[in-house]
């Protein structure tokens, strides 16, 4: 279908679309089953198909899709004070970050990509979690770092990850919490990176038409997940995590 064509080039350029879909689908499923992981495993992917900046708003695009219908399911049990002193502080720390992804060579972020998802990889299969407690100023730490690596690599989970799961807080009020803040970070982000062109619409516009192939697999995910042990499928999903980042390090 010739009309169709615009579309194609737009969604996969030059890249096998087997790759593309397949890797969405399977950051998907990983989203659904884990919780969380698909921007680590899509990243290292991504980086090299489209270049540093057009991944990140690709990704952050297909993020923002799959997280909006959670953050209304989830509002009333979220934390919005803690969210809201994590997403200011991430925010303020986004241009150091993207002023790294601007000024550096895309190897050099794919590589810091892929040195990142390992290591926290490499944490959570260890079992360590760390041990301190909440306050404004831990909290405006964490989303600091947090934002100063959404802007530069695409991946600013494992600091406030890290920062949460350290937490008393019942299970619905962490995944609130971390629905919450990735949502409004996410759409701060892409709101930013138009704002000074460092990429244009069209990367969004990839995210949105790669989105159903990454709901799809996140849907079936959830509910492999549900009749499944916790544990033995987060090891699974950080695993695969972990191979995604040695293969982003070493190609």
């Amino acid at each position: 279908m010739p009309w169709l064509d615009p579309l194609y080039d737009l969604a996969f350029g030059q890249a096998s679309p087997w790759v593309v879909l397949g890797a969405a689908a399977m950051a998907g499923l990983l989203r659904g089953f884990a919780g969380f992981g698909s921007a680590m495993l899509l990243a290292p992917i991504f980086v090299g198909l489209f270049g540093a900046a057009e991944m990140l708003v690709t990704i952050l695009a297909m993020e923002s899709l799959i997280s909006a219908p959670l953050v209304v399911e989830t509002r009333r049990e979220a934390d919005w004070p803690l969210v809201r002193r994590m997403a200011v502080a991430a925010t303020l720390a986004m241009p150091l970050g993207l002023w790294f992804l601007t000024a550096v060579d895309s190897a050099v972020v794919g590589r810091t990509v892929s040195a990142v998802v390992i290591a926290f990889a490499l944490a959570m299969l260890a079992g360590w979690r760390w041990g301190g407690g909440h306050s404004p100023a831990r909290a405006a730490v964490a989303g600091a770092l947090s934002g100063a690596l959404w802007g530069g690599t695409g991946i600013g989970g494992p600091p406030v990850l890290v920062y949460l799961l350290s937490s008393p807080d019942p299970p619905a009020r962490l995944r609130a919490n971390i629905i919450a803040y990735f949502t409004v970070v996410q759409v701060a982000l892409i709101v930013m990176l138009l704002a000074t062109q460092i990429v244009g619409m069209a990367a969004v516009w990839r995210g949105a038409i790669l989105f159903p192939a990454m709901w799809a697999t996140a849907a079936l995910g959830a509910r492999l997940f549900r009749g499944s042990d916790e544990a033995r499928y987060r090891r699974i999903a950080l695993t695969i995590l972990l191979g995604v980042g040695v293969f982003g390090l070493l190609r």
